[in-house]
């Protein structure tokens, strides 16, 4: 697969939705992930990131302008012991529910759709990372509807093993502009990470759609500790 500039990738699509990165850096130390948010509506741009726990949450920016928070107020991003997961929506809380409970990332989501916002039938994209004992490997899915069709749900989960310094993936919801969005396709693009979060998160922020961009999560996990440093972007602020 040739690897394409995540940078013009988003500068290209004014409107790739909601979407996941995640690599490792080129010193391969680090075990990166991305995670941003955009929006086309007043409900859905009134959105910020914080902090919670381990993770993250969204938040609506100004509640009284807060009309349906069922699709957009969420946990993105969770931490159960040496996995960290990132998903575009409650399936989140899922996921770790259910693999706290033993089941696998695959499994878990098999009791999940994607959402019910006829007539995009948005996909559910998740990431899951596991670094432990100096090593890191990670795996991404897509839930998405039968070409629009939403009496069927097409189920693809990919994984890394031994990931390549310096190489990460890239998925996102919809593949552009239009009504109805339509859908990602394929396999998470490869794109090149980078050995600074705050570059990385920069170039990232920078690249995605003045107009509808909301947030930005970018994480680095050292993978011989465990430990981490992040960095989150609100347009709102």
């Amino acid at each position: 697969m040739e690897m394409i500039s995540i940078e013009n990738e988003l500068k290209q699509n004014a409107y790739p939705g909601r979407g996941i990165i995640i690599g490792k850096t080129p010193d391969g130390t680090k075990a990166v992930t991305a995670y941003f948010i955009m929006g086309r509506s007043e409900n859905s741009r009134n959105r910020v990131f914080i902090e919670d726990g381990e993770g993250i949450r969204t938040q609506a920016f100004d509640e009284s302008k807060l009309s349906d928070p069922s699709l957009i107020i969420y946990a993105p991003v969770r931490v159960l012991g040496n996995l960290t997961i990132v998903t575009n929506g409650d399936q989140t809380d899922t996921i770790y529910e259910l693999m706290e409970k033993g089941q696998t990332f695959e499994e878990s989501l098999r009791t999940r759709e994607f959402e019910p916002d006829a007539p995009n039938y948005t996909p559910r994209i998740s990431g899951l990372m596991h670094v432990e004992n100096g090593s890191f490997n990670y795996a991404m899915s897509i839930l998405k509807s039968n070409n629009g069709n939403p009496d069927a749900c097409n189920r693809y989960t990919f994984a890394y093993s031994n990931p390549v310094n310096g190489e990460g993936h890239f998925i996102h919801t919809y593949k552009g502009d239009g009504n109805p969005l339509p859908s990602f396709e394929g396999e998470p693009d490869l794109i090149a990470i980078k050995d600074d979060i705050n570059e990385f998160a920069n170039d990232l922020w920078t690249s995605l759609n003045e107009d509808n961009k909301v947030s930005l999560f970018v994480r680095y996990i050292d993978i011989a500790t465990g430990k981490y440093e992040s960095v989150i972007f609100n347009k709102n602020n």
